[in-house]
């Protein structure tokens, strides 16, 4: 294992064991998704804050991997703070890299990109992108 896939593995890690943002509150201001992966066991929820067309809050709670949950600590603290147009576009970029489908790559995924080697990994990417997907959903409700 080279330095960054062992610097990327701390960093998940570190997320999975003191998650950021994690809880759910009792508040009619945030949108809230839920999604259960039935394959693997992954059921996280996801609430979000948006205020005059920025992302104020993101809060996450649910069970499952390492990749799981610490994607969603990851996620909560790289939206925190971005326009809903901002936060769309890295979403939408994540999701379509982790897919590996088409992205611009020209947006920075920030500390999202130590799932790179995740894409490996077939299985596990759904793992990665359940609690983005989550997000792009309370946007949706947002609207």
């Amino acid at each position: 294992m080279n330095n960054m896939e062992q610097l990327y593995r701390q960093v998940i890690m570190d997320h999975y064991k003191n998650p950021r943002n994690k809880g759910l509150l009792q508040d009619t201001s945030y949108k809230t998704i839920h999604i259960k992966n039935p394959t693997c066991g992954d059921d996280i929820t996801v609430q979000s804050k948006v205020e005059n067309g920025v992302v104020k809050d993101v809060r996450h709670d649910g069970t499952g991997c390492s990749i799981c949950c610490s994607s969603a600590s990851v996620m909560s603290e790289t939206l925190i703070g971005k326009s809903v147009d901002e936060a769309r576009i890295l979403t939408v970029n994540y999701l379509n890299w982790m897919g590996n489908q088409p992205y611009d790559e020209t947006v920075d995924l920030e500390e999202a990109i130590v799932y790179q080697g995740v894409r490996q990994f077939p299985a596990r990417i759904k793992c990665a992108s359940i609690a983005w997907k989550a997000f792009e959903g309370t946007l949706e409700e947002s609207e």
